[in-house]
């Protein structure tokens, strides 16, 4: 068949599915709620919710997707605006969005698994199982082995936080090069800063060390396997590693946009660190994870891990919430799951309880992530999920036009960097921009001396003899001081 005449099909089977599936009347009600309640850290007497439409058009979100976990089973999951808004090609349920660092968290799942299959123990040395690179111990790392473990659960002790991803059309480089920082790898070597064991310190670099282990123990191309003995079997038959992105699939992947609303050249990056970034996937599928990790951690599923090895991949290893390949946290009285994820231009979040089979995952393709939280609120609050989001509420009160103006002005760090906020005055509130990172934000005044924003920022202002606000406290134990 002609490629243009499948694209144009493919095109069509899109916009047929665009259209939101209809669910029970109780559970549309329960979508439209959570549309309509989007809560931030801090909620104000005024205007305690935002709806999703709002929410989107101010952090200039151009699509947006929802799938919620009830008793186990996949409740609903609902598209929100463009996937490519230049050819108003619409979200749905099955468009597919970078994952970014969840990618770690069903390559948590592959390593265990070769642990329960007996090919390979978690806390060996790794160079027990690379045969295709080794890793080249030195003297930073003490002695002491890198083991799976220290690897999945960021205790290893090695470099290289995360990865930028390569324009499309770019020469890649191989795993090896990627490790060895050789070109055309765009990050430097990973390497050991200090001994493994010791904390958790956050490594992107050696995930991809454990997607080698993958394909040198299994000899078959790390994509592959992930998808035929992990994503497949828990029903994840839309998602994959592939990279780059597979051109049958250009139809269903989203574009992504940096966080004023502009597309990334090229639509997206490329990440050839498939473990740690490469993973192409939806909420309806993070949602089969998520239900089959609770059912397996019960010991009612096993079509993966059985309990003994779910239990084991969620328990923390060295630190108190970096488990395998994902972070185990206790909010209140409820223990979840959960990992996020940030590549250029995409944002992703998931959360499953450990108990009760709730949950839920979201995902942008934007830089601005800070809506997912929102929705989180949203879904926490229409399910009962109390724990999960109680936001502090406070009232604004009115200062004058002069007492606003008082505040307006550019304020420098005290010390030797060279860091300033600018302070600027819109209507009955405050514009407050960190000039060295460009991030603004909306800030209301709860008294003359005190400003916050409902993102959960608090700052403190002290006036001199003049009325006019001479320091500004916050962001820590930080002071910025009015410039002359």
């Amino acid at each position: 068949m002609n490629t243009k005449i499948t694209y144009l099909l493919l095109i069509l089977f899109a916009a047929h599915v665009a259209v939101a599936q209809p669910y029970s009347t109780e559970v549309e009600k329960k979508i439209k709620a959570v549309e309509e309640h989007l809560g931030t850290a801090i909620q104000t007497t005024d205007h305690p919710w935002y709806t999703l439409k709002e929410r989107m058009a101010h952090y200039h979100v151009h699509g947006l997707s929802i799938a919620v976990v009830h008793h186990y089973k996949i409740e609903w999951a609902r598209g929100y605006g463009w996937a490519d808004s230049a050819e108003k090609r619409p979200v749905t349920p099955q468009t597919l969005f970078q994952a970014a660092s969840i990618s770690k968290s069903l390559n948590g799942v592959g390593l265990v698994k070769l642990a329960q299959e007996k090919k390979i123990d978690l806390y060996a040395d790794i160079n027990t199982y690379l045969t295709t690179w080794k890793f080249p111990y030195d003297s930073l790392s003490k002695g002491e082995k890198i083991s799976v473990a220290n690897l999945l659960s960021h205790t290893a002790g090695l470099t290289i936080h995360g990865f930028p991803g390569y324009e499309r059309g770019v020469t890649l480089p191989t795993v090896a090069q990627i490790l060895d920082g050789a070109p055309p790898a765009n990050t430097h070597a990973v390497r050991s800063m200090y001994a493994p064991g010791i904390r958790s310190q956050y490594s992107g670099g050696g995930i991809t060390i454990s997607q080698l282990v993958i394909a040198d123990v299994t000899q078959e191309p790390y994509d592959r396997w992930m998808y035929e003995q992990v994503l497949k079997p828990m029903g994840m038959t839309g998602s994959f590693y592939t990279q780059p992105a597979p051109a049958d699939k250009a139809v269903f992947l989203a574009t992504a946009y940096y966080a004023d609303g502009s597309a990334v050249s090229g639509k997206y990056h490329t990440y050839p660190e498939e473990a740690a970034a490469g993973l192409w996937t939806n909420p309806t599928d993070l949602c089969k994870y998520i239900i089959e990790t609770q059912l397996s951690y019960e010991g009612k599923s096993a079509k993966v891990l059985n309990q003994t090895f779910t239990r084991l991949r969620l328990t923390p290893y060295v630190d108190s919430n970096a488990a395998l390949g994902v972070f185990i946290n206790k909010v209140g009285g409820t223990r979840i799951f959960t990992h996020n994820g940030a590549n250029e231009g995409f944002r992703s979040l998931y959360i499953g309880k450990l108990d009760g089979g709730e949950g839920m995952a979201v995902m942008v393709n934007s830089d601005n992530g800070a809506i997912m939280n929102e929705v989180l609120a949203g879904v926490a609050t229409v399910y009962g999920w109390k724990d999960l989001y109680h936001p502090e509420v406070k009232t604004i009160v009115t200062l004058t036009a002069e007492q606003l103006a008082a505040c307006a002005g550019k304020y420098k760090l005290r010390g030797d960097e060279p860091l300033v906020l600018q302070v600027g005055v819109e209507g009955d509130h405050l514009l407050v921009k960190r000039l060295w990172e460009g991030q603004e934000m909306v800030m209301y005044p709860s008294s003359d001396s005190t400003i916050f924003s409902k993102d959960g920022f608090e700052l403190n202002m002290t006036r001199g003899a003049d009325g006019k606000v001479a320091t500004i406290s916050g962001f820590g134990r930080n002071f910025f001081d009015r410039m002359k």
